[in-house]
């Protein structure tokens, strides 16, 4: 069984997660503000709004696996490198000069340079931007399922690479110490969110199966570890521990939504508003902490905080939008273009999904 590419409650759940993320920096950083940040937000409220990034994944898992589906290798690594790298790119170069003039941190030319390829963590390089670490991830996610692609994709394989991929990561984290590389290349971390979305997928694909659930619960228990273990990471010396067990509670709610979308549940949430949304939601990634953030530094003394966040997240959302709309759409087809020129690639083969984003896309 097969059904629309089209799922538009997919747009609406990336943009509940880069908001999730936006809301968590702007008012939990104290960096942001240049003072603790809870004396400006004391609920707190957004303490567990990281887990924006493991709704990402999910979301990333399920749309990858099906914006993948009758393709080649080259033709989805065609279709993610346009999809990635024009507002990406913007990002860089902004960045960069914005951290010239307000110089939060060192960053140089050369530096830029690397980062143009995307592939700085891999050579060292420190990111332009902190929120880059994800499209590392990201990166290493298309890679490893290139091959699978290059294989070619039935339910059998798909199911069979999770299953390995899962085994691997519960092997490599019992005897391999921590740093090493095959924890790079495995993304043992971060690995179960993206089985369980390409395991809801299959779901949405096909039918629920035991064999389905069966990866899905797991990829939801081998997440637990690395979500108890970033809960930890929001407490502070001298300060009372930051609970883990929200952390697990919102983490199987991520799980939820997209279960819930494979099994149909959230078919009657459509509409062009989310897709416009959704849009938004890889450039508003990429530029909200280091665009947004300067602004909160140097307004917070003359608006209220919680006034001054609603109206530079809205000027960030309004940003993205524009990035998404002059930036994106116009060099997406053009790059795509000139990427097929270096390899052989059928025509059939590079239409994108527009919902396969990574941040979050």
């Amino acid at each position: 069984m097969t059904r629309g590419p089209r799922l538009e409650v997919l747009d609406g759940l990336r943009f509940l997660a880069a908001m999730s993320v936006v809301v968590y920096h702007f008012t939990t950083m104290d960096r942001v503000w240049g003072r603790p940040a809870a004396d400006l937000f004391p609920a707190q409220a957004a303490t567990y709004g990281w887990l924006g990034v493991y709704l990402f994944f999910l979301n990333s898992g399920f749309v990858i696996c099906m914006s993948a589906w009758g393709r080649g290798a080259g033709a989805f690594l065609v279709s993610r490198a346009a999809r990635l790298y024009p507002a990406y790119w913007l990002s860089v170069v902004v960045i960069t000069l914005v951290l010239t003039v307000w110089p939060a941190r060192p960053v140089t030319w050369s530096g830029t340079l690397v980062n143009l390829t995307m592939f700085q963590d891999a050579v060292g390089t420190p990111p332009v931007a902190e929120v880059y670490w994800t499209l590392w991830a990201e990166l290493r996610f298309y890679l490893l399922f290139a091959l699978l692609v290059a294989w070619g994709l039935t339910y059998r394989r798909v199911a069979g690479f999770c299953l390995a991929w899962l085994a691997a990561v519960t092997v490599t984290k019992a005897l391999v110490p921590d740093g090493d590389l095959v924890h790079v290349v495995l993304l043992t971390d971060y690995a179960p969110l993206f089985t369980g979305g390409i395991a809801c997928y299959l779901m949405y694909r096909f039918r629920p199966t035991l064999l389905t659930w069966a990866i899905l619960g797991a990829s939801f228990l081998l997440s637990v570890p690395a979500a108890r273990y970033r809960a930890g990471l929001e407490s502070y010396p001298g300060q009372p521990p930051v609970p883990a067990w929200p952390a697990i509670v919102l983490l199987a709610v991520c799980f939820a939504l997209v279960t819930a979308v494979a099994l149909g549940r959230l078919d009657r949430v459509r509409g062009r508003w989310l897709v416009v949304l959704g849009a938004t939601t890889y450039p508003l990634y990429l530029l909200h902490l280091d665009l947004g953030g300067p602004l909160l530094h140097a307004w917070q003394w003359h608006l209220p905080p919680p006034l001054l966040v609603t109206l530079v997240t809205a000027a960030m959302i309004g940003l993205a939008w524009l990035v998404h709309r002059y930036v994106e759409r116009p060099l997406a087809p053009r790059l795509t273009r000139a990427l097929r020129r270096l390899g052989p690639t059928t025509r059939r083969h590079v239409r994108d999904t527009p919902a396969a984003d990574p941040v979050p896309h």
